[in-house]
């Protein structure tokens, strides 16, 4: 594995096994990666014949006050994870790497990044869409991996991607879950004890919501409901949203239908978390 820390090294290097007709899989993340985050790379290994992983903690997709200075890191167990995995290129570039200067250009989706964590973290979509599509600037043509539990960020990816006719093919890959249901995320390492025992009733709550669609429940605000009702029995749980929608729009437009999405959002203390799960009807 050959870590690459500049654009001018990784697009000469992709663009040289593409002269080759080596296709690239791309899996890009913000590093202290976790089993869910290796899944991705190991689908990205196994099924193109160069890989490249990018790791960058974007701060575009912070706001004032969240976590971007304590966000976990830990770049020598990345690498290590990585080079064991078969990754040919680990591309970790510098903030002043990515943005020489005060970025003007900004990426907005607004259609799906409004809603749910639109309305929690209004700037977060921007800077996700903004640094994706440099990243896809920089690494060309690919087939891109990301994980399903960041359900909304692989809806505005796709529509970006298909918006501005990138030549990218995003893969969304199953969620990678504790053995007790909880979405493996970097941001659990902030649950204290009591808090994680908890942590499981987001999961919880999308049981659920599926099992009233199971039941034959089409009505949006019922499943919602369904779902608040589960996390409001975890004492340490804030709810901050649980929606039942169309799983490509991330909106209800009257009864659900075809594919349907859940999604619930909760703080458990300095935590917050996020998880889905979909359904045909």
């Amino acid at each position: 594995m050959e870590t690459i820390t500049t654009i001018p090294d990784l697009r000469e290097r992709l663009d040289s096994e593409r002269r080759t007709g080596r296709g690239i899989g791309f899996v890009p993340t913000m590093g202290y990666l976790h089993a869910g985050h290796l899944s991705l790379v190991a689908t990205a290994v196994a099924h193109n014949p160069v890989t490249v992983v990018s790791i960058f903690v974007n701060p575009l997709q912070f706001a004032e006050g969240e976590d971007l200075d304590s966000y976990p890191r830990d770049l020598a167990a990345d690498s290590a994870g990585c080079s064991g995995l078969g990754v040919d290129y680990l591309f970790v570039p510098s903030v002043e790497e990515m943005y020489p200067s005060p970025i003007d250009t900004v990426v907005k989706v607004p259609s799906v990044a409004a809603p749910l964590e639109g309305v929690a973290r209004p700037h977060h979509f921007a800077g996700v869409a903004t640094v994706v599509a440099k990243l896809f600037s920089i690494v060309g043509q690919c087939r891109a991996y990301f994980g399903a539990k960041d359900w909304q960020q692989v809806c505005v990816v796709r529509r970006m991607v298909s918006d501005l006719s990138m030549p990218v093919d995003v893969v969304a890959c199953p969620t990678v879950r504790e053995p007790d249901g909880l979405a493996m995320s970097s941001r659990n390492v902030y649950l204290s004890p009591q808090e994680r025992v908890q942590a499981p009733v987001l999961r919880a709550s999308l049981d659920a919501g599926l099992d009233a669609i199971a039941n034959g429940e089409t009505d949006s605000a019922v499943v919602e409901a369904t779902m608040a009702a589960v996390v409001n029995t975890a004492s340490l749980a804030s709810l901050d949203y649980a929606a039942a929608v169309q799983a490509d729009s991330l909106v209800s437009d009257g009864p659900l239908h075809g594919e349907v999405r859940l999604l619930v959002a909760a703080r458990l203390g300095k935590a917050r978390l996020i998880d889905n799960d979909g359904t045909e009807i």
